[in-house]
């Protein structure tokens, strides 16, 4: 079964969004503080994590970048309308997806069930010296791999699908998040493009993979594939 990591200083906030989890086929455990949080990571398998900005001692956004430096799980932020500013920090973090207060239990389970559902299956992609296989959510630079949270895996397979044409911020929103009703949807995928930028920095020349098209957005060139050895 699934098991869904649900921190929210707030008991009342934790059983209402548990039993929405739990509606998906969900197994929920509760965290009502940042080190319980944590714990339960090291000692649990857990496929999602659904965690509050808003929290006393270690706070939400905080414990996000905890989580990414140990882990890939997928992170889904609950955070309040009127702090916009939080939402690009949880992603530049780390967090893979956000619902703002005041939401619609169902929403957030619905939210979480797509954030884990099967991964992707399909031809291996290889462009330049990357390469990408979408049913193993892997992805490999220079031979090296590279450590992609599910959205940052999600975008980079979809220019390497896309490779040659760019991609508006709204394609991407429509295609990595599935909807272009996100607010400060624009920055949302720049952050998202400035974080994997980051990850491919490190293990060789970013702007080879990902470039920027001024009025056009974004784009994955064509190379051909690097020879094998």
């Amino acid at each position: 079964m699934t098991t869904a990591l649900v921190v929210d200083d707030e008991p009342q906030m934790t059983m209402i969004i548990g039993y929405a989890l739990e509606t998906q086929g969900f197994s929920v455990l509760v965290a009502h503080d940042g080190a319980t949080a944590l714990h339960l990571l090291r000692s649990r398998g857990v496929d999602l994590v659904v965690l509050d900005v808003l929290m006393p001692a270690i706070d939400g956004l905080t414990l996000c970048e905890r989580i990414r430096a140990r882990s890939d799980v997928p992170i889904m932020l609950l955070t309040a309308l009127a702090h916009h500013d939080d939402v690009i920090a949880g992603l530049e973090r780390g967090a893979d997806d956000y619902v703002t207060k005041p939401f619609h239990p169902r929403e957030v389970a619905l939210r979480a069930a797509a954030l884990v559902r099967r991964r992707e299956t399909g031809t291996v992609l290889r462009v330049g010296d990357l390469v990408i296989d979408p049913g193993a959510r892997s992805a490999m630079l220079g031979g090296r791999r590279l450590e992609l949270p599910y959205t940052e895996f999600k975008l980079l397979l979809h220019l390497a699908a896309h490779r040659g044409t760019p991609q508006s911020w709204q394609d991407l929103l429509r295609a990595v998040w599935g909807t272009t009703e996100i607010l400060g949807g624009r920055d949302v995928v720049k952050s998202t493009v400035y974080r994997l930028r980051s990850r491919l920095a490190a293990d060789g020349d970013s702007t080879a993979y990902v470039r920027t098209i001024r009025g056009a957005g974004y784009v994955m060139p064509d190379l051909p594939p690097a020879p094998a050895g």
